[in-house]
């Protein structure tokens, strides 16, 4: 039975690409589309930013035809500026809004905005139902369990929040107090999706790194769909891969070297043509790492890769490594 977010239809239990601060960008949204991923966000932007106008912020309201369906994600702690940004970020012409309550770090929670408002409910749902009054488009959340383990409060926030007016809600399962260690508990994901009075979609969101975790969870915990998040980090493969087994029961063989540099080298491209040259090609340097991830004696190419500041020479280097390495990997294994 097919997924549907207000009248944005996912089809059958949809892939989702998590909203990830530096990351989620639109050149790494490109490949992962071209991947497979179903739904995207935006990476998570300040609604403080949007009101006074801030580049950085405008930036990330940037969407493209190709990325739909796709939600562009803000936070704040000011229910008022989070109105405002709302309907900024409306005019930029999203599938859906997304309000992020589950961002564990210090400069987002100590301002009061992100996990933070998992430590008042109440403001949490008068902002929620500011937002969702602001725009006509279908409104989403993305939260944890709760604060820490004595607060996990993600059940009365599921309901609560469903009661006025969202439309599908996301869980990461880990508290605000684990950040990202430890591993993600995702039996209260299930408690919520049993629940009978909740009737919005529940996705699951924390640790799903291979197709065993997305087949076995899927069963598992019952959600209606997986969001992914570091494991698609310099390997967007991971959606193609788990929907090819979903779809067939059969393992896709991983990408080939080739096919490694050649996605590498898309993101690339892509990240000088939106940023231009100079941040496109120092930011491009944190993906590198995760594109050849276990290719044996790759720490020279790369050095090579996050010093060079020279758009041909870096193309020659990923050449050079394709070349090189067209027998370690033997139908997506290594050989």
């Amino acid at each position: 039975m097919s997924v549907k977010i207000g009248n944005i239809d996912l089809g059958e239990f949809p892939l989702l690409l998590a909203p990830m601060e530096d990351v989620s960008d639109p050149p790494f949204r490109f490949v992962c589309k071209q991947s497979g991923v179903d739904m995207m966000y935006t990476e998570f932007i300040s609604s403080e930013g949007l009101i006074r106008d801030a580049a950085k912020s405008r930036a990330k309201l940037d969407i493209f035809e190709y990325e739909r369906p796709i939600g562009i994600q803000i936070f704040g702690s000011e229910i008022d500026h989070m109105r405002e940004a709302t309907e900024i970020a409306t005019l930029a012409g999203p599938d859906l809004m997304d309000i992020n309550y589950g961002c564990p770090v210090k400069q987002v929670a100590c301002k009061g905005a992100g996990s933070a408002l998992l430590q008042d409910i109440d403001k949490m749902v008068k902002m929620t139902e500011a937002v969702v009054k602001a725009t006509h488009l279908p409104v989403t959340v993305k939260t944890r369990l709760g604060w820490d383990d004595t607060t996990k409060n993600v059940e009365e926030v599921a309901e609560r929040l469903q009661d006025i007016g969202i439309q599908a809600l996301t869980i990461h399962g880990r508290t605000r107090a684990q950040l990202y260690k430890g591993q993600a508990d995702w039996t209260l994901i299930r408690e919520i999706k049993r629940n009978p009075r909740i009737k919005i979609p529940i996705f699951g969101n924390g640790d799903v790194d291979s197709i065993k975790k997305a087949v076995d969870w899927r069963l598992e915990y019952e959600v209606d769909g997986i969001m992914i998040g570091r494991a698609a980090i310099g390997y967007p493969w991971i959606f193609r891969e788990i929907r090819h087994f979903f779809n067939t029961g059969e393992i896709l063989a991983g990408p080939t070297i080739e096919e490694r540099v050649a996605v590498c080298r898309t993101h690339f491209e892509k990240s000088i043509a939106w940023k231009g040259p100079r941040v496109g090609i120092f930011e491009m340097r944190r993906h590198y790492a995760n594109y050849f991830k276990g290719i044996p004696d790759f720490k020279a190419y790369r050095m090579q890769l996050v010093k060079e500041e020279n758009i041909d020479t870096i193309h020659s280097i990923l050449d050079e490594i394709a070349d090189k390495y067209q027998h370690v990997f033997t139908n997506g294994e290594m050989a």
